[in-house]
This record gives C-alpha cells, sequence and structure tokens, in this order.
C-alpha cells in the first residue's frame, strides 16, 4: 500500500461516486493509471463495495441505541442462534461479537422511544440466551464517519 493508493482510498471512502477523471485529479494520477489501481485494489478486496449514505431522519429514524447483550451461555450454538435473530432484525444496524463482560454490542435504529422500547422487549427480550441487556441512547453524533 502506497501513498497514492491511501489517498485514493481516502478520496473513495469521502465520495464512493466520484467520477474517476476527478480521482484521478486528487490523486496526482492520469485516469488510466487511476482507474487501474482502483481495479487492482477492488481485485484485491481492499476496496470491498460501495454504499450510499442514507439520512435516517429523512427515512422517519428518530432514535438510536447501542445495547450490550450477554448471554447466559457461552457456547457456540447459544451466540448462533444469538446472530441469527440479530441478522433477521431489521433495527440492528450493527452487530458486533466483543470481548470484555458482555458478548455482543448492537446499534438499533427505530423511529422513537416507544419503538425501541418495543424491540426491547419483544425481539431482544424474549431470546432464551439472552442474560442481560445494557442500552445506551446516543444523543447526538458529532464524529460518524461510517460509510
Amino acid at each position: 500500500m502506497d501513498k497514492i493508493n491511501e489517498r485514493i482510498l481516502q478520496e473513495l471512502s469521502r465520495d464512493g461516486r466520484i467520477s474517476n477523471i476527478t480521482l484521478a485529479d486528487r490523486c496526482g494520477l492520469s485516469p488510466s493509471a487511476c482507474l487501474r489501481r482502483v481495479q487492482d485494489l477492488e481485485r484485491r478486496g481492499i476496496i470491498a463495495g460501495y454504499r450510499a449514505v442514507l439520512d435516517r431522519g429523512a427515512m422517519g429514524v428518530g432514535f438510536v441505541a447501542y445495547a450490550t447483550v450477554g448471554l447466559n451461555s457461552h457456547t457456540k450454538a447459544s451466540q448462533e442462534a444469538f446472530e441469527r435473530a440479530m441478522a433477521a432484525a431489521p433495527e440492528v444496524v450493527e452487530c458486533h461479537n466483543i470481548t470484555g463482560s458482555v458478548e455482543y454490542l448492537l446499534r438499533i435504529e427505530v423511529a422513537d422511544l416507544p419503538s425501541y422500547k418495543t424491540f426491547h422487549t419483544d425481539v431482544i427480550g424474549v431470546l432464551p440466551q439472552v442474560n442481560a441487556i445494557t442500552s445506551y441512547v446516543v444523543m447526538g453524533s458529532p464524529k460518524d464517519a461510517r460509510a
């Protein structure tokens, strides 16, 4: 990974729809050299894909919370069952298996507090492998670099 590839990745992280000509100009490359580098980064799996950044508020999502979840059993079957349930829950936009005193960290996006309560009670709360849930409500996000 050289400085030019790092610059290409930085620019694409900011704007995945940037034209190759603009990208080449910002990176000090000819358009053909830039395109070859981008294609190589894609082929090597360094660029795994492109996404649209959504305005969740405009989509009716006004409530974001992180929740830590502890399981009552540390078996592979318990973890797989929990992960399947989270994969099926559209409210869960991120699910991370973490180290520490709990097993999972979730990012949950819903319309409002009553919707979160319903999700907490009727989705996570009914899972037999869940032992503990701690919620952290997002009040603001002064920095959010997720794409």
